[in-house]
């Protein structure tokens, strides 16, 4: 497979395409230094004790006995809330010797812990890169509105765009206590609205500015966006992480349900360039979406970054049918469904710029790493110009 041949036709859909719209997964936020989900899994045990840190056990060694998969804080997360669910949250009741009140106090603290770990690393983050990556999306002139999604759940994104000073929309609506209006991601904003060129952000996997907060008149759970807070932990409410692959109280799902929808939507929506960065396919719900609309809209063209070979290898087996997909790993991709091994020839001297995708050295292709990916993103551009602007 040419290196340089692929990247010139990547060059070229990036400046060609009308549409374009991003997926930014969790090795987004690991070049950024901030855990995965395996870190954050074993930091949040670390952080536990007594009856919690008992009851977190007892529910990761019981999934883990049940499956072939190393089991992660989502996977416990999701099985808490079954035993939420089937318990009633009840003290007089059980499930594998854990108590519906233990389980909604333990769903509580891993929240917060989470929430505790996750911000620690945010702040000492660096945000170069995804400012510039922002400033870049943001300037690009489309006839489109751009959408990125995202399943992680720290603020990068927001504290970028906000450094920035970039409107955003992401389906919240007000000033006191934000609320989420399903109506709003629904919709599409015409020619002349002025949002139109607002960057859309959807985080389908929850947030740590999210909260669950009771709403007394009806006794049901409303989801509610809080600005900037120093505790995850306030009385009346509760943090909104990654929601029960089971039936958990429909209504507490209605976010997801609604940026499901809309991925559905965007992904079907006629001609688009799909770029994937940082994510590892493992959540089948946005599988699906995504496979689904690859063999029903023909105008639809994804290109996904991986930071390891082994994960080009093990999407072969999912993507080998489909033509309308590229991926490219350090040392392998996927093109026209088939897997080989990069090759590179050197352009002649001064025809070609290379070291922004290339590492000669290394013999490695070098986006799947995201600061690396900005970089290519400006430098392709002609706006190398924000990178100065930025730095002052």
């Amino acid at each position: 497979m040419d290196v340089v041949k692929e990247i010139r036709e990547l060059k070229n859909q990036l400046a060609y395409s009308k549409n374009i719209g991003f997926f930014f997964g969790a090795g987004t936020s690991c070049a950024l230094k901030i855990p995965n989900i395996e870190m954050l899994t074993k930091g949040i045990e670390a952080k536990l004790t007594n009856d919690h840190l008992k009851n977190f056990k007892i529910i990761r060694d019981s999934l883990t006995a049940s499956t072939e998969k190393s089991v992660n804080i989502e996977d416990i997360l999701n099985q808490i809330r079954r035993i939420r669910e089937i318990t009633n949250e009840k003290s007089d009741q059980d499930f594998n010797k854990v108590t519906g009140e233990s389980a909604k106090n333990l769903d509580k603290e891993i929240c917060n812990k989470i929430y505790s770990i996750l911000h620690e690393s945010e702040e000492k983050a660096d945000f170069t890169n995804p400012k510039k990556f922002f400033a870049w999306l943001n300037i690009l002139n489309r006839e489109y509105s751009k959408e990125v999604f995202t399943s992680n759940y720290d603020l990068i994104i927001e504290r970028s765009l906000e450094a920035n000073q970039i409107p955003y929309f992401d389906g919240f609506v007000g000033s006191y206590e934000p609320f989420f209006w399903q109506e709003s991601v629904e919709h599409s904003a015409e020619k002349n609205d002025l949002t139109k060129n607002w960057i859309r952000l959807w985080k389908i996997h929850g947030s740590l500015s999210w909260f669950w907060k009771l709403d007394k008149t009806d006794n049901s759970q409303k989801i509610i966006r809080v600005g900037k807070f120093d505790s995850a932990s306030p009385a009346d409410k509760e943090l909104v992480i990654y929601p029960s692959k089971e039936k958990y109280d429909s209504s507490r799902k209605q976010p997801f349900i609604a940026y499901f929808d809309r991925l559905k939507k965007f992904l079907s929506s006629g001609e688009l360039l799909f770029v994937f960065t940082g994510y590892s396919f493992s959540d089948q719900h946005i599988n699906d979406i995504i496979f689904n609309c690859l063999r029903e809209n023909n105008r639809l063209f994804c290109v996904i970054f991986c930071y390891k070979d082994s994960e080009v290898e093990a999407l072969h087996k999912l993507t080998a049918a489909y033509m309308n997909l590229n991926v490219f790993g350090p040392k392998k991709a996927i093109v026209n469904g088939t897997l080989s091994d990069w090759s590179f020839t050197k352009p002649a001297a001064g025809t070609e710029k290379f070291d922004s995708y290339w590492d000669e050295a290394k013999a490695e292709f070098k986006l799947g790493d995201f600061n690396q990916l900005v970089n290519f993103l400006i430098t392709y551009s002609g706006k190398a110009e924000l990178l100065d602007t930025l730095k002052k």
